[in-house]
C-alpha cells in the first residue's frame, strides 16, 4: 500500500517562486517512488497576488489543493501576516481531517510553516519532516523588520524550538544553516539532513548565444551580458552592481540584465527613472519554459548574498549558472556557501559589498577576458554538479530522508 505525505507549502507551481518550484519537483520525484503526495498550497501567486490558479489540480502524479484567502500580497507586514495565518489555518483545518496520513513535510514558507507542521504531527501523530529555505526570526532581526523581544519574533523563536525538538529529519541547505539551526536546540533528536537546492535540469538547456533567439530578441549580439535573475530581495542586496554599472556607460559592449521581481526591483526601477543608462536593462519574471533562453544568453551570472545573511539564507539562483556551465560572480561574504564553492572550484570571482570601485575594475577586465577563459570557470563549476550536487543525486537523498 502506498504511504501517504502530507506537504505544506504557500507557494507551488504554475507560481514562479523558487520554493514552490522545489516543492513540486520533490513532491513529483516522491510519487515516482509510490508514495501518495498531497499538497496544500495558496490559490493565488505570491509575489503577483492578482494571478489565480486552479482550486483542485493533479500535476505529475501529485494531488494539489490551494487555498483562498491565502497570499494577499506584499504591500505591507500586515497584508502579508494575515495571509500567512489564514493559509496556516486553513492547512491546519485540512490536515486534521485528511485520511490516513503517514507523514507530513512543511517548509519555511510561510515563516510559521515549523509551528503549522508541529500542530499537525503532534495531532496526527505522524512523523514531521522540516525543510528549511530560510530561518526566521533571524532574517527578519537583521533586515530590521521586527526586534528580538517583540511578540511574532519570540513566537518564531518558541517554534523553532518545537519543531526541532519534535521533527524526525531536518533537511538545511547548508553547513551554515544547520550551524545555525543546531544552536537553537542542541538537545534536538532530529536526524540533520545537508541537501543543497538541485539545479532546474528540466528547464535548463545550454543554448550558444549564435543560435540564441532571447539574446537577438533582446538585441545582445556582441554584448557581454551580466546578468541577475531571480527574486530581488533585500536580503540579496544589489546596489554595489547598480552604482559599478553607472560608471560603465561608457563601454558599449556591456549589459546588465536583471530578471524577475520582488520588493528589490523598487531600488533598480528608480535607479533607472533618475538616471536613464544605457547598459541596465530590467525585466519581470519569465515563464519557465522561457528560462533556458535567458539563463544561457549570459556571459557572467551574479549571485547576492547579504554579509550578514550566511546561515540565514540560500541563494539558490547559482545552481543554474552551475548546469549551464557559466561563470558566477558572487557579491557577498568570504564565509557563505557559495563563497566556498567558488573557492574550492575555482569556477568565478567574489567582490564585497560596498566595494563599488573593486566591482568596477573586475566587470571591465571580466567582459576582456577570453571566450575560453570563461568557458574554462563554467566548465569547472559544471563539474562539481557531476561530483555530489546534480540533481540526481540530491533528489535521491531528499527522497531517502522522507523515506
Amino acid at each position: 500500500m502506498k504511504k501517504r505525505l502530507l506537504m505544506i507549502s504557500q507557494v507551488y507551481v504554475p507560481d514562479p517562486a523558487a520554493v514552490g518550484q522545489y516543492m513540486a519537483e520533490a513532491a513529483e520525484a516522491l510519487a515516482e517512488r509510490d508514495w501518495q503526495v498531497r499538497v496544500l498550497t495558496a490559490d493565488h501567486g505570491y509575489d503577483d497576488p492578482t494571478q489565480r490558479f486552479p482550486s483542485h489540480e493533479e500535476l505529475g502524479g501529485v494531488s494539489i489543493r490551494r487555498l483562498p484567502f491565502s497570499s494577499l500580497g506584499k504591500a505591507s507586514m500586515k497584508q502579508r501576516l494575515a495571509g500567512q495565518l489564514l493559509f496556516c489555518a486553513q492547512a491546519f483545518i485540512h490536515a486534521v481531517f485528511t485520511r490516513k496520513l503517514d507523514a507530513v513535510l512543511v517548509t519555511t514558507s510561510p515563516p510559521m510553516g515549523g509551528i503549522l507542521g508541529w500542530a499537525i504531527s503532534l495531532v496526527r501523530r505522524v512523523p514531521l519532516k522540516y525543510w528549511v529555505m530560510d530561518i526566521n526570526p533571524d532574517q527578519a532581526l537583521v533586515m530590521g523588520k521586527v526586534t528580538a523581544n517583540s511578540p511574532m519574533a519570540r513566537l518564531l523563536e518558541w517554534g523553532n524550538k518545537r519543531v526541532l525538538a519534535r521533527a524526525s529529519d531536518v533537511i538545511v541547505l547548508d553547513r551554515y544553516m544547520e550551524a545555525t539551526m543546531r544552536q537553537k536546540l542542541s538537545t534536538s533528536p532530529a536526524r540533520f539532513h545537508d541537501i543543497p537546492p538541485w539545479p532546474m535540469e528540466g528547464h535548463l538547456e545550454k543554448i550558444a548565444h549564435a543560435e540564441n533567439p532571447f539574446r537577438k530578441e533582446h538585441q545582445l549580439d556582441g554584448k557581454f551580458v551580466v546578468m541577475y535573475s531571480g527574486n530581488h530581495s533585500m536580503v540579496h542586496p544589489l546596489s554595489t552592481i547598480f552604482q559599478a554599472a553607472l560608471r560603465m556607460q561608457d563601454r558599449e559592449d556591456i549589459v546588465f540584465l536583471f530578471i524577475g521581481g520582488g520588493v528589490g526591483k523598487e531600488e533598480l526601477e528608480a535607479l533607472m527613472v533618475e538616471h536613464r543608462p544605457s547598459n541596465i536593462r530590467s525585466l519581470s519574471y519569465l515563464p519557465l519554459d522561457q528560462i533556458k533562453y535567458s539563463l544561457s544568453a549570459a556571459d557572467v551570472h551574479l549571485v547576492s548574498m547579504g554579509d550578514n545573511m550566511a546561515g540565514i539564507v540560500h541563494p539558490c539562483k547559482y545552481y543554474a549558472a552551475l548546469a549551464l556551465a557559466k561563470p558566477i560572480l558572487l557579491l557577498g561574504p568570504e564565509r557563505c556557501h557559495i563563497a566556498d564553492v567558488l573557492a574550492a572550484r575555482n569556477c568565478g570571482w567574489r567582490v564585497d559589498h560596498g566595494a563599488v570601485d573593486e566591482a568596477e575594475r573586475l566587470l571591465r577586465s571580466l567582459a576582456d577576458l577570453s571566450p575560453e577563459v570563461l568557458k574554462a570557470k563554467g566548465e569547472a563549476g559544471h563539474r562539481a554538479l557531476e561530483e555530489g550536487m546534480g540533481k540526481a543525486y540530491l533528489m535521491d537523498k531528499f527522497s531517502v530522508c522522507i523515506e
